[in-house]
């Protein structure tokens, strides 16, 4: 989980939400990624995306049975869609998305009995310091936002309460 925090900050300095993710395989990583949808002009490009094809261009195979994916973020719908396609075994995440959050927060795709694959889901590792970073991100952008424009609230896009569910633990 250091390592997809560190690659959250990587995120962060580029302009983007810092999430990371990690997928690991007996015990070494095989895939990195952090979120670029801004950059990469992509709404695909999240993390646990990025990580997943770099794990699957490494091992050359779509599915990845066996391997681990650790997310500094509860995953969306789209993320857990994905991570359920390439049959990850397990999906450690940080800190809890109360807007998008697939594990509980908003619903629990990972609990669909219907579906064809289940990941086992552990949540709430180093989640204090994955939720400060966002939140800390969110507050400077709101801070910068709100003096540059004279926007008392800050950034429109993102809402306060965004951030304080993180601080909640």
């Amino acid at each position: 989980m250091r390592e997809a925090l560190s690659l959250a900050r990587a995120a962060e300095c580029l302009g983007e939400v810092p999430v990371g993710a990690v997928v690991v395989r007996s015990g070494e990583i095989i895939g990195r990624g952090f979120n670029s949808p801004i950059g990469e002009h992509d709404p695909t490009a999240h993390a646990e995306i990025a990580a997943l094809r770099d794990a699957a261009r490494h091992v050359r195979n779509y599915r990845l049975p066996g391997c681990a994916l650790f997310v500094t973020l509860e995953p969306c719908a789209m993320c857990a869609g994905a991570i359920l396609q390439a049959r990850i075994a397990r999906v450690v995440y940080g800190a809890r998305d109360p807007k998008t959050g697939v594990h509980g927060s908003v619903v629990d795709l990972f609990a669909v009995e219907r579906l064809n694959h289940h990941a086992t889901v552990v949540g709430g590792v180093l989640a204090e310091a994955c939720g400060q970073v966002l939140s800390d991100f969110f507050a400077a952008r709101r801070a910068a936002k709100g003096f540059e424009q004279g926007n008392e609230k800050g950034n429109d896009f993102v809402s306060p309460e965004f951030t304080d569910p993180y601080l909640a633990g």
